[in-house]
């Protein structure tokens, strides 16, 4: 009787042991967020300036030249495919260094009081687990 009561006990220790031991460790991840800004000139005859703004998780920024949407002869076609190449282009950048992205949001400030100047904003926000 004796003998198995020790095996329950010893059978009830290696169970416990067993559940502590095999348990999950988990680790603690930091978010980063990193924001791509495209600002895309509407100004007639191509005399406004495009960029594609990224601030990094530091605080620090980069700029990069865009093509102005319109040109002389109005909406050019081959500067709304360039740039969008470009930022299909950062995207695959940004997600093959495990950048997911987590929003988009859209805002155009159209001409206004007689004006024909504008701008088309899209903001891309990523997020990146680190360890």
């Amino acid at each position: 009787m004796k003998t198995r009561n020790y095996l329950l006990i010893g059978l009830g220790v290696i169970i416990i042991a067993s559940v502590f031991a095999f348990k999950p460790v988990q680790k603690s991840s930091k978010v980063q967020y990193m924001q791509v800004t495209t600002i895309e000139s509407i100004i007639p005859g191509g005399l406004g300036r495009s960029k594609m703004l990224i601030t990094k998780p530091d605080g620090s920024f980069t700029e990069e030249k865009m093509e102005n949407l319109y040109s002389m002869a109005g909406i050019n076609f081959g500067n709304v495919t360039a740039n969008d190449k470009d930022i299909v282009n950062k995207i695959n950048i940004l997600t093959a260094d495990n950048w997911e992205l987590e929003s988009v949001t859209v805002g155009a400030q159209s001409p206004s009081d007689g004006t024909a100047q504008g701008i088309f904003l899209t903001r891309y926000l990523f997020k990146k687990l680190v360890e």
